[in-house]
């Protein structure tokens, strides 16, 4: 059982966690060429760590094979460039096997999704985490979607030797303060779950890192982001978000329904065929949202010069 964690997986934990989207091909396959594209796009950009289906990879929508080999193709396109975090969840049987499996394979660690069973008790999602964290020997990044957790619960989690860091993606910032609090030098680290948007509050909370999908389309554009949130220039962190402002929330539309739709196709846009998003996820955006986010990538300076002066 892991007990010390590594200073390079502690760094990588607390700079950007890269959530890669999953290419397609014209069959609905999952596509290994265009899959180490994308991968090799993120480590070559620098992101800090690299999280293999997670849910920009729509790991909801894969079958337990696709999983096996997204998190294969990932190992593989990033070679150890990048820290390497394959996503697992579903059935705690199933998330123990997969998180064994992506050890085997070469995983430098795991995240857990949070447990999506309607109805899970908040303890006993609690549980879950710890029940991988004991039953995984790699460390464990806990993915908490829900504030139905207490804060003794959290930090059980939290506190967890094999628990590297817990990936909070609740907006509640008073529960996450109160964990904050209660944490002492050997707690997990506390990342804010809710990529570039949400980074500012979260690091004067006290959490450290950020989740992003924007990676897959300009990870330049997120390490400005990083390094200035780094760097306490909080200024120059609202300025930067600024430009990322419509990109993101366009990705809220329809309930979050829109938020890989939005990025497959900022995908396509830059010479990345992925394909379409899979049900029940939006499968498209309109003609509208496609122009919007058209204009929003031509002035970031993404889009090839062909498409950039149509």
């Amino acid at each position: 059982m892991t007990t010390t964690h590594s200073p390079r997986l502690l760094a990588a934990l607390r700079g950007i966690s890269g959530v890669h989207v999953t290419p397609y091909d014209a069959s609905g396959n999952v596509d290994q060429a265009q899959l180490r594209r994308v991968i090799d796009r993120i480590a070559a950009g620098g992101i800090h760590n690299i999280v293999s289906a997670g849910n920009t990879g729509e790991y909801y929508a894969l079958t337990p094979d696709e999983v096996r080999a997204v998190h294969d193709g990932a190992i593989a396109g990033n070679a150890s460039r990048s820290l390497l975090t394959a996503a697992v969840g579903r059935s705690l049987k199933e998330a123990i096997e997969l998180g064994r499996r992506a050890k085997a394979g070469g995983a430098d660690a795991i995240m857990a999704h949070q447990p999506m069973d309607p109805f899970a008790a908040p303890q006993s999602q609690a549980a879950y985490f710890r029940s991988i964290a004991e039953d995984v020997d790699l460390p464990l990044v806990a993915y908490v979607r829900s504030d139905a957790m207490k804060v003794d619960e959290l930090m059980g989690i939290a506190n967890h030797p094999n628990v590297a860091a817990v990936k909070f993606a609740t907006p509640n910032l008073m529960l996450l303060s109160e964990c904050i609090r209660a944490s002492g030098p050997d707690t997990a680290v506390w990342v804010c779950g809710l990529a570039e948007g949400w980074a500012a509050p979260f690091y004067a909370a006290g959490a450290r890192g950020f989740t992003s999908g924007l990676v897959n389309v300009d990870p330049a554009r997120s390490l400005a982001i990083h390094a200035a949130l780094e760097g306490g220039d909080f200024a120059k962190v609202r300025e930067l978000v600024a430009t990322i402002a419509a990109f993101e929330t366009m990705r809220t539309k329809f309930g979050n329904g829109a938020n890989v739709t939005v990025v497959k196709e900022a995908m396509e846009l830059i010479g990345y065929p992925v394909g379409p998003v899979r049900l029940p996820g939006l499968p498209a955006l309109d003609a509208a949202d496609r122009k919007t986010l058209s204009d929003v990538l031509a002035s970031w300076g993404v889009l090839p010069a062909r498409r950039a002066a149509e």
